[in-house]
């Protein structure tokens, strides 16, 4: 007998399009589209922050869902959940968004502010998040197979369900996945009273007598997932990749379930941000033509010879930026071109911006957030810059390889799961790979890449490699698939 078709609801504090800061708004939306695809009816839900347009969005209001009043601590703010949908070609998944001017709409970024830097009161914005979450199902009288939380942001569900609406909930199971271990949710004991769970609860929910959301998460899991098995086992053993929490992933179960990419959003054949699409066998003439467009848009000289490497992502010491920095003087000896696109810690993006005055035929640093560049990057590079410190899952790694793209990266997390080094006897291998976190390893497989470059031959037989892989959602959402089930019949 055929397995039943599931309800699901995916939560998470960003979904692409609506708002996106990584990796997680790019998972949120395509994993609940290839679910939708098996069969299972799959819902969103986010919340909308003031920087995400109602109008772009086709965000509606739901006329039952209106003025829901929920509490933080003693505080009541109103909720107005609101309905929009995203989509494919061949298969649309609705989306609920939680609205609220106070800790929401009044406010430009997710997380923090984006002039000062400055946190938000993170701990009453996702105990009202995850309150509305489990108040809409409530109130439409749809309680899920499966609610599927993502993050520390949604990691409060559990405990609602489990504690004050046990009952309603009694068939629901609940998976939690880790994105980052090292960003847990934490905040002071005095939070745990703006829950609004009963005091009994605290130590279930708490770590190091303090908040801590991933804990909750974990504490009230049917399943626990995170995003690459190289990850999971990791996150047990090592005290800065799990943020101090090492000790305590070592009472679960933990599963590791490699991300995928949307192969809709990012195809060289079909990308709407570029204009020159090819394929594994045109990639030679589209490669140069993209490589002509990135260079007219960021004002790089030509050069046909001249490779040019790039990175894209936050600039922060776990994304491997000092790592670059450090490298990038005598990089520049060389003849190549390096272009760098992200936003982040404002001294390293300060001393990027300070190499690329110094050598502006040779670096282009982009600050900010631009799909369309990302995407136009992505086609147009030769190489693909990855030194992190740690690396949960990766995308950009896989986005890269799809375009042709070959990936130099650290071997850490789902770096060491999608990326293999390029062995010129075999031809076997997809990039170039560094284990050891300093500027000499580093360089060294940067140059192992130049030199590569060079033999076309070799070179286009490991742009082969890369743009042969299959690294769709289809798979991962296979597993996914399977563990709902597991933990259903269990």
């Amino acid at each position: 007998m055929p397995d039943r078709p599931l309800s699901i609801l995916f939560v998470s504090s960003e979904v692409y399009p609506f708002a996106k800061t990584g990796g997680l708004a790019d998972v949120s939306h395509a994993l609940p589209i290839a679910l939708r695809e098996l069969g299972h009816d799959v819902r969103v839900m986010l919340p909308k922050y003031g920087n995400v347009s109602e109008r772009r969005n086709r965000i509606h209001e739901i006329n039952r869902l209106k003025e829901v009043p929920i509490a933080v601590g003693e505080h009541v703010e109103p909720a107005t959940i609101k309905s929009s949908s995203m989509q494919n070609p061949r298969t649309k998944v609705q989306a609920y968004v939680t609205t609220n001017y106070t800790y929401f709409d009044s406010k430009k970024g997710l997380y923090a502010d984006p002039v000062t830097g400055e946190p938000y009161n993170n701990d009453e914005r996702f105990i009202f998040f995850d309150r509305s979450v489990v108040t809409t199902c409530l109130l439409l009288g749809w309680f899920p197979d499966i609610i599927h939380c993502n993050a520390w942001q949604a990691g409060l569900i559990g405990a609602y369900i489990r504690t004050m609406h046990a009952k309603e909930f009694a068939r629901t199971r609940l998976v939690f996945t880790i994105h980052n271990a090292a960003d847990q949710g934490i905040f002071p004991a005095a939070s745990l009273a703006k829950t609004g769970l009963p005091k009994e609860v605290y130590p279930r929910i708490a770590h190091a007598k303090q908040l801590n959301f991933t804990k909750a998460g974990l504490e009230f899991a049917d399943a626990i997932t995170t995003v690459s098995p190289t990850y999971a086992k990791e996150i047990v053993k090592d005290k800065i990749i799990s943020g101090g929490l090492h000790t305590v992933f070592r009472n679960y179960h933990i599963e590791g379930i490699l991300n995928g990419i949307d192969t809709y959003h990012w195809n060289p054949k079909s990308d709407p941000f570029i204009r020159h699409h090819f394929d594994s066998e045109t990639w030679k003439d589209g490669k140069a033509q993209n490589k002509k467009a990135l260079r007219d848009r960021l004002r790089l000289p030509h050069d046909e010879k001249v490779p040019i490497l790039a990175t894209i992502g936050r600039l922060s010491d776990a994304k491997g930026t000092p790592l670059l920095i450090e490298v990038l003087p005598e990089l520049l000896h060389d003849a190549v071109q390096v272009v760098v696109l992200g936003e982040g810690d404002p001294s390293l993006a300060k001393t990027l911006e300070k190499l690329a005055a110094k050598h502006p035929k040779k670096l282009a640093v982009f600050m900010g957030f631009d799909d369309e560049l990302a995407h136009l990057i992505e086609a147009g590079a030769d190489m693909y810059l990855m030194p992190s410190l740690y690396e949960p899952c990766g995308l950009n790694q896989m986005y890269s390889m799809a375009y042709g793209t070959v990936p130099i990266v650290r071997a850490t997390g789902g770096l060491i799961d999608t990326v293999s080094e390029f062995n010129p006897e075999s031809r076997c291998g997809t990039g170039f790979v560094f284990r050891d976190y300093t500027a000499d390893d580093f360089l060294s497989a940067i140059k192992r890449a130049l030199a590569l470059y060079k033999k076309t031959t070799y070179w286009a037989a490991l742009v082969q490699n890369c743009m042969s892989q299959d690294f769709s959602w289809a798979n991962s959402a296979r597993q996914y698939h399977a563990l709902y089930y597991r933990i259903l019949s269990a």
